[in-house]
């Protein structure tokens, strides 16, 4: 393995904190990662890493070293791109994460379109409800809906998606339909949804007509973590729920959900593209950003 790779497997492994994150993220066997940085180390005479069975950390000479390689290995980035463009091939791994719901009822059924455009390129299609840092784990790119609150990372506004309330037939037969806030203190029953960052329940939020936001505790009998599981409890009856509509717009379709209340829906929220800063970013990340920007277009609010 020649210096320059050397470099790259040790800005990856110390970006990532992990030789086998780092292995995975290069597609090289981790004995291949692990030659390298002692290659590496032999070379230019001093310990770069710290390992313990936990975690991987930088030495105060690898910080150095990290610190004047991110410019060198940009630059070398750019030179591939320049190639890469003009055979207008995108190639390669893509590592995206997203909410679940978005990679099932979304991108999922898409994915066939995109891949018969670039049939070079793989995406590796990781689908969660949580926050990640996307440099450790090795992600080029995230789906958020809702507020931010990493400052790090390249923000791409999408717009706003629709939320709205729902119910499903069977709990309105047995418990009444609301038709105002006031109503939901009646015997009424939400499925709690905790929070990622806190644990905590979210509250029930709703606009009031003069466009002010209100919140309210709506009593649960179940505390989900996950879209899925929300929405699994809502057809089952177990309570209402607060959800963009295009997570259930089939099952508005289908009548397995109604909407309730629409005078009073909750605020829409935000959805934005977030990827790590890179001075250029990949051709493959660019054509996903556009792709999905498309994909998008038709679910948010005008």
């Amino acid at each position: 393995m020649d210096r320059f790779q050397q470099y790259r497997v040790f800005a990856q492994v110390a970006e990532m904190g992990s030789f086998i994150k780092a292995a995975n993220r290069l597609g090289l066997p981790r004995a291949s990662v692990s030659a390298a940085i002692q290659q590496l180390e032999a070379q230019v005479g001093v310990r770069l890493l710290h390992r313990t069975t936990r975690q991987v950390r930088l030495t105060a000479d690898g910080m150095q070293l990290l610190e004047r390689l991110r410019p060198l290995l940009a630059d070398l980035e750019d030179i591939d791109q320049l190639f890469q463009g003009s055979q207008r091939q995108v190639a390669g791994r893509l590592n995206i994460d997203v909410p679940s719901r978005i990679a099932r009822r979304l991108i999922a059924p898409a994915l066939p379109g995109l891949l018969r455009s670039h049939p070079a390129l793989q995406i590796y299609l990781g689908s969660s409800d949580r926050a990640i840092d996307l440099v450790r784990e090795g992600v080029d790119c995230a789906v958020r809906v809702g507020a931010l609150h990493d400052s790090s990372l390249v923000v791409r506004p999408l717009g706003q998606v629709a939320l709205i309330n729902c119910a499903s037939p069977g709990y309105l037969r047995e418990h009444g339909e609301p038709v105002r806030p006031a109503d939901l203190r009646k015997g009424h029953w939400s499925v709690g949804y905790a929070a990622a960052r806190t644990g905590r329940e979210s509250p029930w939020e709703y606009l009031a007509g003069n466009g002010g936001l209100h919140a309210m505790e709506v009593p649960s009998r179940v505390i989900v973590n996950n879209a899925e599981s929300y929405i699994a409890c809502c057809l089952a009856g177990a309570g209402m729920i607060q959800i963009p509509r295009f997570d259930v717009r089939h099952l508005l379709e289908s009548g397995d959900l109604v909407e309730i209340m629409p005078d009073h829906r909750p605020p829409s929220m935000p959805i934005s593209l977030l990827y790590p800063h890179r001075r250029q970013r990949s051709e493959r990340l660019g054509v996903f950003l556009d792709w999905f920007e498309t994909l998008m277009r038709p679910h948010l609010e005008a």
